[in-house]
C-alpha cells in the first residue's frame, strides 16, 4: 500500500491541484483538525508562524492521523532544521528566501541523500509514518520528499531557471507579499499587484518547462482556485489565524444579526 508521502507526491506531480491549511498556531491539533475538514495537506509554518521544531513534530503525527501530509515552512537558511523535519516525517519542505542556484543546492544537499545531496541518516519517525524498512526508506525518500523552494525576490526571479534546474529541487512556491515588496521597490505589499500577476504566469510556465511543479501562498479559496487555473499544482488557503478570525467574525455577525430581528418582531 502507497503511504501518505509517496500518494500525495505523485499527486502534485501528475495529479490534481491540492489545497493546502497554512497554519501558525503552535498547537498541533490545529492541523489536525483542517485537515480532518478536507485540507489536502498541512503546511506548518517555522518562518513567520509560531511554530516550534517540538510543534511540528507533532502537528506531523497529529496530520498523519487524519490521513493527510504536512509539509514544513523552515526558517530563512535553517537547512538542517529541514533535514530534521523530514527525519519527524513532513511529507516536504518549503524554504523562503531561496535567491541563487547556490542556495537552492544548499537546500537539496540538506533534504535529498547522496547521490542527489548530502542529507544525513536519521529518519526516526518517517521509518513509523511511511511503514519502510530503512533501506527502502533509503532508496525512495529523494523521490517523495518534497524540495520546494521558495520565490519572492528580484534575485530569485532572475535566477528562476537555474534554481529549477538543480537536482532535488522539486518544485517552487511564491510567496506573493514578498514578492510585491521586492517588484514595487518596497512601494507596497499587495498580493494581487499586477506585477505579481505577471510573475505568477512567468514563474508557472517556467516550472513547466523544467518539469517541476508550482505552488503559490494565496489568500484565500477564491484566488487559490484562481492560481490552479493558472498551472499550479499547490496552493494555500488563507492562514489558520485568518480562518480562525473570518469564521468568528461570521459567526458573530448572523448572531448579532438573528438577535436584531428578533427584537423588531417583538414590538
Amino acid at each position: 500500500m502507497t503511504h501518505i508521502a509517496a500518494a500525495f507526491a505523485q499527486r502534485i506531480r501528475t495529479g490534481a491541484p491540492a489545497f493546502a491549511a497554512w497554519c501558525g498556531i503552535p498547537d498541533p491539533l490545529v492541523p489536525e483538525i483542517m485537515c480532518r475538514e478536507g485540507f489536502d495537506c498541512a503546511v506548518l509554518d517555522m518562518q513567520h508562524g509560531a511554530v516550534d521544531y517540538a510543534v511540528a513534530a507533532q502537528g506531523i503525527a497529529n496530520v498523519a492521523l487524519a490521513g493527510k501530509p504536512a509539509i514544513v515552512r523552515i526558517p530563512v537558511g535553517e537547512f538542517a532544521t529541514a533535514s530534521r523535519a523530514l527525519d519527524a516525517g513532513a511529507a516536504g519542505i518549503i524554504a523562503p528566501m531561496v535567491n541563487s542556484v547556490e542556495d537552492a543546492r544548499l537546500l537539496a544537499a540538506f533534504t535529498k541523500f547522496p547521490p542527489v545531496g548530502e542529507r544525513s541518516w536519521g529518519p526516526h519517525k518517517a521509518l513509523a509514518l511511511t511503514g519502510l524498512a530503512p533501506l527502502e526508506y533509503l532508496a525512495e525518500a529523494n523521490g517523495f520528499s518534497l524540495t520546494i523552494a521558495m520565490i519572492e525576490t528580484r534575485a530569485a526571479m532572475a535566477a528562476l531557471d537555474d534554481i529549477l534546474a538543480v537536482p532535488g529541487i522539486d518544485g517552487v512556491f511564491v510567496g506573493p507579499s514578498d514578492l510585491s515588496i521586492a517588484l514595487t521597490n518596497g512601494a507596497t505589499v499587495n498580493q494581487l499587484h499586477p506585477e505579481v500577476d505577471k510573475a505568477l504566469d512567468h514563474i508557472a510556465a517556467r516550472a513547466k518547462s523544467a518539469g517541476k511543479f508550482a505552488a503559490a501562498f494565496c489568500a484565500d479559496g477564491k484566488r487559490a482556485a484562481a492560481v490552479a487555473a493558472r498551472g499550479y499544482q499547490l496552493m494555500s488557503i488563507g492562514t489558520d489565524n485568518a480562518l480562525l478570525r473570518a469564521g468568528s467574525r461570521a459567526a458573530l455577525d448572523a448572531a448579532h444579526a438573528t438577535g436584531k430581528a428578533g427584537q423588531q418582531g417583538a414590538y
